[in-house]
């Protein structure tokens, strides 16, 4: 069993250090918000900063909110890097920018050690089952090396290719998500709009060509009006400005990535910079002039 680093215990890294305990692992960890009691009672060993973790640990894997997060564990004060030994692996399950990760990765491997960049996809119901969808970059002998880790906290796990590249599939997963919670949020409420039962149009739906696992989890979601956040849309804005920067670093359009973050923005307009992301459908309903409330009113 491995001595293990974990920096980040929010919504989503509570449960994949969970998952890690309870495979046998000594889990050392560190958190902004401090290590809750239920943890240390479970076994986890809390730790004062990253220095600490880092010293401790052969791997350190990290689940934070954003870049600068990130630069800020990894290389400021108390941070990994000045607990690094040769040979200790880093692991960044955060989703940041791809640029900064091999600017990230350069400055790790320069210590003696390895990175390996380890961007997920599942949100809290897959961080809950072990099944995320994990993205990585990083070298083949690293990754090797991390890989049963991963193993315990996902199902769906890919090399996508060197430092930078897992972060670069990320950044594509959440364009394919924000427009597909779009489109979900836009079929719903035309189809209440127009009449109809949105359940029962989206249990139509789920037997044909438009099934997805977004209908399946979000669609209910809207319906139901629970947006207790599994992936707060602050979050998902920020990874689809990753995209739209990247995008246009590299003359790409994007305009479909576009037009879903300026319905984000007309979320959090409302307040919403906390909710679910599938809370989108929100602000189809405020330019329809129609909630997906009125209908089960009618």
């Amino acid at each position: 069993m491995s001595k293990i680093g974990f920096i980040g215990l929010g919504v989503m890294g509570t449960p994949m250090a969970q998952h890690l305990l309870q495979g046998g692992h000594t889990i050392f960890a560190h958190s902004r918000s401090g290590v809750p009691q239920a943890l240390q009672d479970a076994g986890m060993q809390a730790c004062a900063n990253g220095t600490e973790v880092a010293r401790r640990s052969e791997i350190v894997i990290l689940m934070l909110p954003d870049t600068p997060d990130v630069e800020r564990v990894l290389f400021g004060e108390h941070g990994v890097a000045a607990g690094l030994s040769r040979g200790a692996t880093v692991v960044d399950m955060s989703s940041i920018s791809p640029i900064a990760t091999r600017e990230f990765a350069h400055k790790v491997e320069a210590l003696g050690a390895d990175y390996v960049d380890a961007p997920v996809s599942g949100g809290e119901v897959g961080a809950r089952a072990a099944t995320l969808s994990i993205m990585a970059g990083g070298r083949q002998q690293a990754f090797d090396r991390v890989l049963p880790l991963l193993q315990l906290m996902g199902k769906n796990i890919t090399r996508v290719g060197k430092a930078g590249d897992g972060q670069v599939a990320k950044v594509a997963n959440q364009v394919i998500v924000a427009l597909t919670i779009e489109a979900v949020s836009e079929a719903l409420v035309l189809a209440a709009r127009a009449g109809a039962d949105p359940a029962r149009v989206r249990e139509a739906l789920m037997g044909g060509f438009a099934s997805s696992r977004i209908l399946e989890v979000h669609g209910e979601r809207m319906l139901q009006r629970k947006f207790d956040p599994g992936f707060r849309i602050a979050l998902h804005q920020k990874d689809l400005e990753l995209a739209l920067s990247t995008a246009r670093a590299l003359g790409v359009g994007l305009p479909s990535t576009a037009s879903c973050q300026q319905l984000f923005n007309v979320c959090v307009g409302m307040g919403g910079a906390g909710w679910d992301h599938a809370a989108l459908v929100r602000a189809i309903e405020h330019l329809s002039s129609f909630s997906l409330d009125d209908a089960h009113a009618g």
